[in-house]
């Protein structure tokens, strides 16, 4: 869910990113993943953004991963592949404060192969770079500051003079969520409202895409489920019919512990 939003942000809002990341309103359009063959790996989570000659890689990242430094290197590498004259600016953003020191890595090292990227600890950035931007609001309240309390007071007030309906909705959306790595639900409740969420498109597609995958999971636990019932089932039969216990276990390939208890069932 959190990669979802992060990305919708950064497609949404490109502009507000680029100003946080390259100094200036660039205009930047999202780069697909399939266009450098990244299916094996997580592109679920990858953002990128290009303009004419700059590619700007992002990561959000809510836990620290051991896995990260290798993958922007083979991000990296993928890209000079395809893009061979365009720079490119790799940046890992970690959303949720903690002090494992793999928040701190920011490079590769492989015998004599060296990679740097960048790393930044949202915790750590002052709550001004948020405020201004809309696309950066929802990410006001993980910054540094002693009262995120209050700093999403300021997030809500920013949302209310919002004047596109559904920008607003969105950005509310997104501060909601965002917010609760650090919040509990009922501080969020109390400042951000709860309707303005409900119009956001950004968090119904959440909502069906959770809702699509809880659908698919339930028809392949369903499927297992059944595959079990109908191989007992079967082994049941054989078991009746007189054939050895060693033959039931090969054809069905029940376990003999759950054959016993079976046969102890009927």
């Amino acid at each position: 869910m959190y990669d979802n939003i992060c990305k919708f942000l950064a497609e949404h809002f490109s502009l507000d990113f680029a100003r946080w990341f390259v100094g200036q309103a660039v205009e930047l359009t999202e780069l697909s993943p399939k266009e450098l063959s990244l299916e094996p790996i997580r592109a679920d989570s990858l953002i990128l953004l290009q303009a004419e000659n700059f590619i700007l890689h992002l990561e959000f990242q809510i836990n620290p991963d051991p896995k990260i430094p290798f993958r922007m290197l083979d991000y990296r590498v993928r890209v000079y592949r395809r893009f061979p004259d365009k720079e490119m600016r790799q940046v890992v953003i970690y959303l949720r404060p903690t002090e494992s020191p793999l928040v701190y890595q920011n490079q590769f090292n492989l015998d004599k192969l060296h990679h740097e990227f960048e790393v930044v600890r949202l915790w750590e950035q002052p709550t001004e770079l948020f405020l201004n931007s809309p696309g950066l609001l929802p990410f006001a309240a993980l910054s540094r500051t002693d009262n995120p309390v209050a700093v999403l007071t300021q997030v809500a007030q920013a949302v209310e003079q919002i004047e596109d309906p559904e920008e607003q909705a969105n950005i509310a959306a997104a501060s909601s969520i965002l917010a609760g790595l650090i919040l509990n639900q009922e501080s969020i409740q109390r400042i951000l409202r709860r309707d303005l969420m409900r119009e956001s498109s950004m968090y119904q597609s959440i909502l069906d895409e959770g809702l699509e995958k809880g659908i698919e999971q339930g028809i392949q636990q369903g499927i297992q489920q059944g595959l079990q019932l109908g191989f007992e089932e079967v082994a049941m039969n054989l078991f009746r019919s007189g054939m050895p216990v060693e033959q039931i276990i090969n054809v069905t390939g029940l376990t003999r512990e759950r054959l016993e208890e079976l046969t102890r069932e009927t």
